[in-house]
């Protein structure tokens, strides 16, 4: 019986030592889980500093790819060496893709979302251009000129349905 005694008084000696060494465990287990959630949250928010500039800059940069490729502007800015059709179509569609593989880098910094309409709007604007000059009626690269830019007077450009897309992305950073 004294042996059983002994072991309660043991037992009542330890456990208020295990509850505290319990207590002291689960305290500091989330003191260090906080303490780091809050150091991620200063490197994230540092990161973010450093990183809003340079998304900026790629959105600017984007903005300016589709710009320039929005039919309207590339024809005024790309003339036709000679009548050729099919030498004026292969320019302007050259001119296209050298703009899009020198803005390629910035689809690290979009959406994906945003790139994807970004590539599609250089699709749709060289699909265009290859179906104009198919038509019957454009005969030479004049022609090929005033069909395209009678057909987007009158529809919106690949390119401003982009422009749009990145502009409301832009605007939700802020």
């Amino acid at each position: 019986m004294e042996d059983i005694t002994l072991v309660f008084s043991y037992f009542a000696y330890l456990l208020p030592a295990i509850v505290v060494g319990l207590i002291a465990y689960f305290f500091f287990k989330g003191h260090t889980s906080n303490e780091e959630g809050r150091r991620r949250y200063l490197i994230q928010k540092e990161a973010q500093k450093n990183i809003i500039p340079i998304r900026l800059q790629a959105y600017e940069r984007l903005t300016l790819f589709l710009e320039r490729i929005d039919p309207n502007k590339l024809l005024l800015r790309v003339k036709p060496y000679s009548d050729d059709l099919q030498k004026y179509e292969n320019l302007l569609i050259q001119n296209i893709d050298n703009e899009y593989e020198h803005n390629l880098v910035q689809q690290i910094y979009v959406s994906p979302e945003c790139w994807n309409l970004v590539t599609a709007a250089k699709n749709a604007t060289i699909q265009v251009i290859r179906q104009s000059s198919m038509k019957e009626k454009v005969t030479d690269s004049d022609k090929l000129r005033a069909f395209l830019l009678n057909h987007f007077m009158e529809e919106v450009t690949p390119s401003y349905k982009a422009l749009m897309f990145l502009k409301k992305e832009v605007s939700e950073l802020f």
